[in-house]
């Protein structure tokens, strides 16, 4: 008997390990923007390293050669993009006009991806996978794969979830304390703030219904046209969520037990900070009052900023007493003050992690602020769109930075609000406490993003985790129809109370007048 135990448990072992051993996975990144998928590189490579055998397509290609780890360049968009490189991102149009342009860029992406021909090769041939990974960007059409190659299916997220994600997964977040992604509300909100709240997420809710999903409907259609399932189906398929964020990144809120926040992926937490080049190191070294460093990140050129703005950040820089690291993409710098060095690249966490730059200027994309966290500097926000204004927003409450409009700052605004966080040290201060709480993790969230992915393998797929929330309608997960009835009835019996209360109050009425006339009626005979 005792042996009989023994070799069940060794097989029941054995069921377990077994799935996670070589899994051919394929990993869908078709956002145009690098970070997004500086975001999951190391998590992708980490997989690889464990024997995964693993396919990405992203839109940029790789010239390396490393073991279990193939890359395809679906790099279209980039030609593609070029008419958006001009764009006015100052300019005003309404909210519907945005969320229209949105989902044709979306269509884009789509299409990009799925007409590239080595993507192509890759749906016509014999190969299989055993678990498709998604970028969640409303590329609903480029979901398909999953079902093209009868896999699981998981979700990653760079900046955690949002109303689109949350419904995906079945998850509820409170319009009360969940302001949406692309405003600049925190979870604070005043009375007015929840209502235009609610007006941002009922018009994206009526928009995605009816424009973007109609146009991504289309596309599924086109590109999958013997799929085996319906596009809603492909959507109900997802066994995980992984979310860039962390609560001591952002703020707490409810999650389903299969998203799973994995915030600062993409750092290197075991790694020690590398020596910065000679003649970058000298640089920073030798500055008396400490260094600035300043990027816009890798969506958003400083180089191609209008003249005007460029002119400000100059002069401001040039008013300093700092020196400025500026990542600049071109080779010179009209008019470059003596205390600035551009260069078209720079290693930022280990400029962030030197002990003598001081402050961070960022654009307030969501690696950037994490980075700035997790090193402890408190940073100046110039936000321009998408979250960025959130995550600016998230640094000026928790007290680790403030923030300026790019399009409309002037050198003075600029000199005195770096000033102002270099002098109080209580910018600083607040930024290496945020720094602690999110260091105080019991594992890394890389750790934590490849055990829940082995764990939907070895499950496979992870049903059980599966919410019951995601079979029912909109009015049923919010209770509209219990409550429709419950606050229904209740109505009606405070009109039948109301309408008997009156009838009786008619009739007493009607006897007593009826009373008083036979008593006047006694007093005149």
């Amino acid at each position: 008997m005792e042996l009989f135990r023994l070799g069940f448990l060794i097989a029941l072992l054995h069921q377990l390990t077994v799935g996670v051993q070589s899994a051919k996975i394929l990993a869908v990144f078709p956002f145009p923007g690098k970070s997004q998928y500086i975001f999951a590189e190391q998590y992708l490579k980490e997989l690889a390293k464990r024997d995964h055998n693993v396919t990405v397509i992203n839109t940029f290609g790789s010239n390396q050669t490393e073991p279990n780890f193939k890359v395809i360049g679906a790099t279209k968009i980039h030609d593609l993009m070029a008419a958006y490189s001009s764009a006015d991102y100052n300019q005003k149009v309404s909210q519907w006009t945005v969320l229209t342009m949105t989902t044709a860029f979306l269509n884009m992406l789509t299409s990009s991806v799925l007409e590239d021909e080595k993507v192509k090769q890759l749906l016509e041939g014999a190969e299989t996978f055993d678990l498709v990974l998604l970028e969640t960007v409303q590329t609903e059409a480029l979901f398909g794969l999953a079902q093209h190659f009868k896999a699981m299916t998981i979700g990653i997220s760079s900046y955690g979830t949002d109303r689109h994600i949350d419904e995906l997964m079945g998850n509820i977040s409170p319009l009360a304390y969940n302001p949406m992604l692309l405003s600049s509300r925190t979870e604070h909100m005043s009375y007015e703030q929840r209502l235009w709240n609610i007006w941002d997420a009922s018009l994206g809710w009526l928009h995605k219904r009816l424009v973007h999903m109609p146009s991504q409907q289309q596309l599924y259609k086109k590109y999958f046209p013997q799929a085996s399932r319906t596009l809603e189906q492909v959507l109900d398929n997802f066994s995980l969520m992984l979310l860039g964020q962390h609560f001591t990144l952002s703020y707490p809120r409810p999650y389903l037990p299969n998203m799973i926040e994995v915030g600062g992926l993409h750092l290197q937490h075991s790694r020690e900070p590398q020596p910065l080049p000679v003649e970058l190191a000298k640089f920073v070294a030798d500055a008396q009052d400490g260094v600035i460093y300043f990027s816009m990140g890798s969506n958003i050129k400083s180089a191609d900023l209008p003249e005007a703005t460029r002119q400000v950040l100059v002069q401001a820089f040039g008013s300093l007493k700092q020196r400025v690291l500026w990542k600049f993409e071109q080779g010179q710098l009209e008019d470059q003050p003596k205390n600035v060095l551009i260069s078209k690249w720079f290693p930022q966490p280990d400029i962030l992690a030197h002990p003598n730059v001081k402050l961070f200027i960022t654009h307030g994309g969501l690696l950037s602020t994490i980075e700035s966290i997790y090193f402890g500097k408190p940073v100046l926000g110039l936000p321009v769109f998408y979250d960025q204004h959130l995550n600016v927003e998230r640094a000026k409450q928790a007290g680790f930075g403030l923030a300026l409009d790019l399009w409309t700052m002037t050198a003075a605004q600029l000199h005195d609000q770096v000033v102002q966080l270099l002098s109080n040290s209580s910018y600083t201060q607040a930024a290496q406490l945020r720094s602690k709480l999110f260091r105080d993790q019991k594992d890394t969230p890389l750790e934590r993003a490849i055990w829940w992915t082995e764990y939907v393998l070895r499950h496979h797929g992870a049903q059980h985790l599966r919410s019951a929330s995601r079979d029912l309608s909109l009015a049923q997960l919010h209770g509209l129809d219990t409550w429709g009835l419950f606050c229904g009835v209740t109505s009606l019996i405070a009109l039948v109370f109301v309408f008997v209360i009156s009838a009786l109050l008619r009739v007493l009425r009607y006897i007593l007048c009826r009373r008083c006339k036979i008593d006047a009626k006694q007093k005149t005979q």
